[in-house]
């Protein structure tokens, strides 16, 4: 039986019961990054075998697990932060292994799309998650295609590139709504909301590190209600209780790296 384990996205607390036991009962699990998944399970204190399971090794890993399966053996499957199979190769693993009729058990839990959604203040009834922009291929066709979208649009960024991606919103898809939730359940957690132009703006003024959820607000209810608003910049606010989370330093590492690098 395969299980596909949320785990957290910063905070250690964020993690269900149920994957606690999951993980200490399964014979193996393989995570995207190993490092970061036994320092999750050392601080639960759980000696479970991890194996690597990511894009580079996903091709052999992928035929190992299936023969685990087959014997008998129980499999958990982690990514680095968060839900597995969102902007990662679990999927294909998934694929494999439901196709030899074996079990998969969802382990529900954290995940930082629907976590940044919950948080940002516009509607999310209807949304797209196109995962990170490219880099260059392709760039100006998606955004061009999203223009008059009717959803909320959702991306994984770096804090190195998002000045430039709201620079390229605003250029192919004109002027939007924009929140960027950043660092989430960690200790510089900060939420960012206002237009392009106004959020371009404040970023260059004072820029920002570690991982980002960026939303675009859909056309149809794009500025209508924010004419009122009397803030010059974009409202945000800091939230500072997350203690407990995977970086015990303070220098807000991204964890959506090895993401990227899929994009290249």
């Amino acid at each position: 039986m395969l299980y596909v384990v949320a785990t957290p996205i910063g905070n250690l607390e964020d993690i269900t019961l149920r994957a606690i036991r999951v993980l200490k009962e399964v014979d193996y699990v393989f995570a995207e990054d190993t490092r970061v998944t036994k320092k999750l399970l050392s601080h639960l204190g759980i000696n479970t075998t991890v194996y690597r399971y990511d894009e580079h090794s996903k091709h052999h890993q992928i035929e190992n697990v299936l023969n685990l399966l087959k014997d008998g053996k129980s499999v958990a499957l982690t990514t680095d932060a968060g839900t597995p199979c969102i902007s990662d190769p679990g999927y294909e693993l998934v694929d494999a292994v439901l196709k030899a009729e074996i079990s998969v058990i969802p382990i529900p839990g954290a995940s930082a799309m629907t976590t940044a959604a919950s948080v940002a203040g516009i509607s999310c009834r209807r949304l797209a998650f196109e995962g990170f922009l490219p880099k260059k291929k392709g760039r100006q066709t998606l955004l061009k295609q999203l223009k008059d979208d009717e959803r909320t649009i959702i991306f994984f960024e770096s804090p190195h590139r998002i000045v430039k991606t709201l620079e390229d919103i605003e250029q192919y898809m004109g002027v939007k709504y924009v929140v960027i939730v950043r660092e989430i359940t960690k200790i510089y957690e900060e939420i960012i909301r206002g237009t392009t132009t106004e959020v371009i703006q404040r970023l260059i003024e004072k820029p920002i590190k570690g991982e980002i959820v960026l939303l675009i607000k859909g056309k149809d209810e794009l500025l209508e209600e924010e004419k009122g608003r009397k803030n010059k910049y974009s409202q945000f606010s800091k939230v500072g209780d997350n203690s407990s989370e995977y970086d015990e330093d303070d220098d807000e590492d991204d964890y959506y790296d090895d993401c990227e690098e899929e994009e290249e």
